[in-house]
């Protein structure tokens, strides 16, 4: 409740397609049924992820019978430090209303998603993009004068709805309005939308409110809906138990919440301390080509497990250098191509998602249309050495004369007989990848990092670590993979193997530093300088094609009307 005469302000920060409008006119519902005066307006934000929009609600605290003839004067735009509530869904979303000073230590309630959804900003960075969690909420509950923070997507999945249901229940039990429960459940039956996963997404809110710090409700018993609540300037939640990696190292994309059982051929081959991330490796491969395959991946761990036990008989690093190089060569070795693309474009699961995000029903008919645009490089990579050198250079020859490179267009409909027959048909083709250039260069370009890692200089751990971890800098597709690439054959040919050091550690910390740098910055300044300060050459410049475009005289046809 605020103040007598002033009216209870609520801001929602949400994305795109999450029910951030149904959630504003639920709230809205709720006030004029109880007889308060009400209002909301939208904000349209910038294309960023989905869209993020924010929606504003006033509810003045006195009903209309003790008004009597007398209207308030409700706003349309929230003011900076004039916020009762601010309810966020996504983490980021709520420190940049903190940042738009919407947030006040002595009057704002700050409630949260601790997850996240990637800014396109975080997902371009060449290194690990992005924001810090913990300092996100850090800032959150500094600035706020109370703060509660949960999983509210984990809570939306587990009760099959979007997370506009788990954000109202999240407001009805925080207090700021003068209403019980049972008239915000009533605005949710009254809507028409889905009643029983909406109230359960309520419940889940709704729990994680009023469940002490750090325990989960019976009706919030969902994982990850333990909610972390401080007020401004307390204490920070306590770190993670140890031996506990946090989630953003852990794993290929987080903490394995249910580890999937060892595949007994990484229990005889590997050491212990490396079965959850191999197992998960051998895993991928045998799904991106076949087991054998999955086999040679833990040939090529053997020597490095000899190596590593050569380097550190004492196991003080735990096994650490195996566990690294397993997680870069397994995502290095199921390497993305059109083939992969295909396969995972007409999995069962991918339709289960789409259908799940945008909200269809049983029986809603969906039509997912994907675009392609293959060109000779993705084309080449599936030929023989000699044809995909014919390609390769007719695409070339084609750019110098200054035409475009050569791309093939094309539109499926993937829920379509014919488009998922086409998808399934390329998905099927793994037995030619084995036959490709693609498949070639990328297993020479493997073989040749391994081998640095298990012949690091001095048999120095600390090296062969450092060198494992450049397995970082290959990554993404296109140019950018060719650039990490050949950032990662110049590192290991003057840092790693080349050049002159006075110790080891030397050689380790620049090789630290080369790939900072390379994944610091995408045009490679960086790394020069680097490289140049350890006496290694900079790399040469890529030759990049200038094309001329005539400019058309004004009042031309072609810039008429």
């Amino acid at each position: 409740m605020t103040d007598a005469g002033r009216p209870t302000t609520i801001l929602i920060a949400a994305l795109g397609g999450q029910g951030g409008g149904v959630l504003a006119e639920w709230l809205v519902e709720v006030a004029l049924n109880a007889g308060y005066p009400a209002q909301s307006t939208s904000i349209p934000g910038v294309a960023q992820r989905t869209g993020a929009t924010t929606y504003y609600v006033e509810v003045y605290p006195e009903p209309h019978a003790t008004l009597g003839n007398r209207r308030p004067v409700l706003s349309l735009l929230p003011v900076p430090g004039g916020i009762d509530l601010l309810v966020a869904s996504e983490l980021l979303e709520a420190v940049r209303m903190v940042h738009n000073g919407m947030v006040s230590p002595d009057r704002t309630a700050l409630v949260t998603s601790s997850c996240r959804t990637l800014t396109t900003i975080e997902k371009m960075a060449p290194g690990d993009g992005r924001f810090d969690a913990d300092r996100l909420l850090a800032v959150a509950r500094r600035h706020s004068r109370r703060l509660v923070a949960f999983d509210m997507d984990e809570a939306a999945r587990a009760a099959g709805t979007v997370v506009s249901s788990v954000m109202f229940g999240a407001i009805a039990a925080s207090g700021v309005l003068p209403f019980g429960r049972e008239a915000f459940e009533r605005a949710v039956r009254d809507s028409g939308l889905p009643v029983a996963t909406s109230l359960d997404g309520f419940a889940r809110g709704w729990g994680a409110l009023t469940a002490p710090p750090g325990v989960a409700s019976p009706e919030s018993a969902a994982p990850g809906v333990a909610p972390v609540a401080a007020a401004a300037g307390s204490a920070p939640p306590p770190p993670a138990a140890p031996g506990v990696v946090p989630s953003r190292t852990a794993g290929f994309h987080g903490a394995f919440a249910s580890p999937a059982p060892v595949p007994p051929a990484v229990a005889a081959a590997l050491p212990a301390p490396t079965h959850d991330i191999a197992g998960e490796g051998y895993r991928r491969l045998v799904e991106f080509q076949d087991r054998a395959y999955a086999d040679l991946y833990l040939e090529r761990l053997r020597p490095i497990v000899a190596a590593e036990r050569a380097a550190d008989p004492g196991q003080a690093h735990d096994g650490a250098l195996t566990r690294e190089t397993a997680r870069f060569l397994a995502l290095w070795m199921a390497f993305d191509d059109i083939v992969r693309v295909a396969d995972r474009k007409c999995r069962a699961s991918r339709f289960a998602r789409v259908r799940r995000e945008v909200g269809a029903g049983n029986g809603d008919v969906l039509r997912i249309v994907d675009y392609f645009k293959p060109g000779a490089p993705e084309i080449a990579a599936l030929l023989p050495a000699a044809p995909a050198r014919w390609l390769t250079a007719w695409d070339r020859r084609r750019v110098a004369r200054g035409g475009q490179a050569f791309a093939l267009p094309l539109t499926v409909r993937a829920n379509g007989i014919l488009g998922f027959l086409a998808l399934r048909t390329l998905a099927s083709l793994t037995g030619l990848r084995r036959r490709g250039t693609r498949y070639a260069q990328e297993q020479a370009a493997i073989e040749r990092w391994l081998a640095a890692i298990a012949a690091a200089p001095g048999g120095d751990w600390q090296v062969a670590y450092e060198i494992a971890l450049c397995g970082r800098l290959v990554k993404g597709y296109g140019t950018t993979l060719d650039r990490g690439k050949r950032n990662l054959a110049w590192v290991l040919e003057h840092l790693a193997i080349g050049g002159s050091f006075a110790t080891p550690a030397q050689r380790a910390g620049a090789i630290r530093q080369a790939r900072e740098a390379a994944l610091a910055d995408e045009d490679g300044r960086g790394l020069d300088a680097t490289l140049v300060a350890h006496g290694a050459p900079a790399r040469p410049p890529v030759a990049q094609p200038i094309r001329w475009v005539t400019k058309r005289p004004a009042g031309s046809a072609a810039t008429k009307g």
